[in-house]
């Protein structure tokens, strides 16, 4: 199975940090956030991975070269300095995706998550991984039935965390071009077509500076008590 991160995003709420480098190379730990996510897609076994990219983009290709310092195969999908947001994005990259079920992950995340959980999954359209709710974001996304199915509402409303399988499919007849990966799901959703399931461990969605701190601050303690 191949893996895509996403790395389009030009970071506006982490600015001025982002103004002379692009947001997944922010550092944590020492480390850029994409080289953590790349180092558990290896260890997970998913050594093929899809980089997508715009503003500032070369500079993580330069970086990241094609991905032997990890242990990985890494392609890149350019997207120029305008980014074809989270769906245009994915559809750009397709051709290097294949046919078969992929794994996307958001390149502004940091979790504890074992993708290796994922390898073997059966996949319709969509699987999502969905967690608590953060305190920017108390009503959620999505809710699960007790079949495992997502669903747009339920007693008990989680947030999708970022990390999702698709199949193609999901994105055919959707013209090429900026669009947002939201309403692809939701119609997937009221169809019954999307499965998901809910993680309990670490997860941190690294939208602003303040939360970049705290990143760096969990690494450092976890690097303490091991």
């Amino acid at each position: 199975m191949k893996a895509m991160i996403l790395a389009a995003g030009r970071g506006e709420r982490m600015r001025p940090l982002t103004d002379h480098t692009p947001k997944p190379l922010l550092q944590a730990a020492g480390k850029p956030l994409i080289e953590h996510t790349i180092k558990q897609l290896v260890a997970a076994g998913f050594y093929d991975i899809v980089i997508n990219h715009a503003h500032l983009g070369l500079q993580i290709e330069e970086r990241l070269g094609n991905g032997n310092q990890f242990g990985a195969d890494i392609s890149y999908s350019p997207e120029g300095e305008q980014a074809l947001e989270t769906a245009g994005g994915i559809i750009n990259a397709l051709p290097l995706l294949g046919d078969g079920v992929f794994l996307v992950v958001n390149g502004d995340i940091a979790t504890d998550f074992d993708f290796a959980k994922l390898k073997n999954l059966t996949v319709d359209l969509a699987h999502l991984v969905l967690v608590d709710n953060p305190a920017h974001n108390t009503d959620g996304d999505f809710g699960l039935d007790n079949t495992g199915s997502v669903v747009a509402n339920s007693s008990e409303q989680f947030t999708f965390s970022g990390i999702g399988l698709y199949r193609p499919k999901l994105f055919s007849n959707i013209p090429a071009g900026p669009s947002k990966l939201g309403p692809l799901l939701r119609v997937a959703i009221a169809n019954g077509r999307v499965s998901g399931q809910k993680m309990n461990g670490f997860w941190m969605d690294i939208g602003t500076p303040e939360r970049l701190q705290d990143l760096d601050f969990y690494y450092t303690q976890q690097r303490k008590r091991s």
